[in-house]
């Protein structure tokens, strides 16, 4: 981690600095933490079809339909998460007696991979992410530190063998190497994370993916496992799933507030929201068989009305319609 953040892979994310080693060690970062809880909760909606990976490869063989991180296309998976994981801590002290603990799910400086690893809830797969034999990836994680000593469970082997999968399918080649991520490329990272201008020569990388990206997660042959969840809480929302981006790009900040309540996407604001729309709109410009003239039209709708940020995007966007092959 050390060596990782030294090498500035982590962009923007101050925070996984600034808390140096209380990341590291649970009982700096919550006095009196004897034992950690891991679990994790599977996301993908249980109407999800069994050759899901290849109907999300061909989302992205649609370059003017937006792409939405699967993990996002429902409701905030922190509110779910952190709600179960307190049910359980209270199931918990029905049974021992209060006891002293504290719930996290991707909400403070908690190495929740590292963790879930050393917990046995799988291996880190070349991708960094957490790999399990019955479930893949498609997962959130979350702990309870609590101040009772239980007993350890056994990590599990790797079992990702000589499989390269995600590193040579990785669209901006973040990957640098197996269990390498260099933040900055990721295009998850540069569409949630990043705030400012999105580095120019990562643009035409980033295709029609305009909030996350699952490309390595869909490449991974344990997702062949991945597993459904009853709930509904992570079906898809109306307007994440098969939207076109000359519509989602024309959402007012109102609009995108009412749409994204309670969503994780409402985190990025419309700011952001606009400048990962303009940039797929600027690929979907270089593509054959797209309207271009709609997407002008809806590109050149926002000059003169938007943000400085936005419209660094916007007219880079527009330029593309130059390189495009004649129609």
């Amino acid at each position: 981690m050390s060596a990782w953040l030294a090498r500035g892979f982590h962009g923007e994310m101050a925070y996984m600095a600034s808390h140096g080693l209380r990341r590291a060690r649970p009982a700096e970062l919550v006095p009196g933490t004897v034992s950690v809880i891991t679990a994790r909760m599977d996301y993908l909606p249980a109407a999800t079809p069994t050759d899901w990976q290849a109907v999300e490869f061909e989302r992205l063989r649609r370059p003017g339909e937006g792409i939405v991180s699967l993990y996002a296309r429902g409701r905030d998976y922190h509110k779910v998460l952190r709600s179960r994981l307190q049910k359980l801590q209270a199931r918990m002290a029905a049974e021992l007696g209060p006891f002293g603990h504290r719930v996290f799910t991707d909400s403070a400086p908690v190495l929740e991979a590292e963790l879930a690893v050393r917990s046995g809830q799988g291996w880190r797969g070349k991708h960094t992410l957490v790999l399990n034999r019955d479930a893949g990836s498609m997962f959130f994680l979350g702990e309870i530190y609590v101040d009772l000593a239980l007993p350890a469970s056994e990590p599990v082997a790797d079992h990702c063998g000589s499989c390269s999968a995600c590193i040579d399918l990785c669209p901006t080649r973040a990957i640098v190497a197996p269990h390498r991520l260099d933040a900055r490329r990721c295009i998850s990272y540069l569409t949630i994370e990043h705030a400012g201008p999105i580095p120019l020569e990562l643009r035409p990388l980033m295709g029609n993916r305009i909030y996350g990206c699952d490309d390595c997660q869909l490449a991974c042959p344990w997702n062949k496992f991945a597993q459904r969840h009853a709930l509904p809480d992570f079906d898809e929302r109306s307007g994440f799933s098969g939207q076109q981006l000359v519509a989602l790009f024309g959402w007012s900040e109102a609009e995108f507030l009412s749409r994204t309540e309670g969503s994780p996407i409402r985190r990025i604001g419309h700011e952001r929201w606009l400048r990962n729309v303009a940039v797929a709109l600027g690929n979907a410009l270089r593509s054959p068989g797209i309207d271009h003239a709609a997407i002008t039209a809806a590109l050149a709708s926002r000059c003169g009305q938007a943000s400085a940020l936005v419209a660094e995007h916007v007219d880079w966007a527009l330029a593309q319609g130059s390189l495009a092959s004649p129609q």
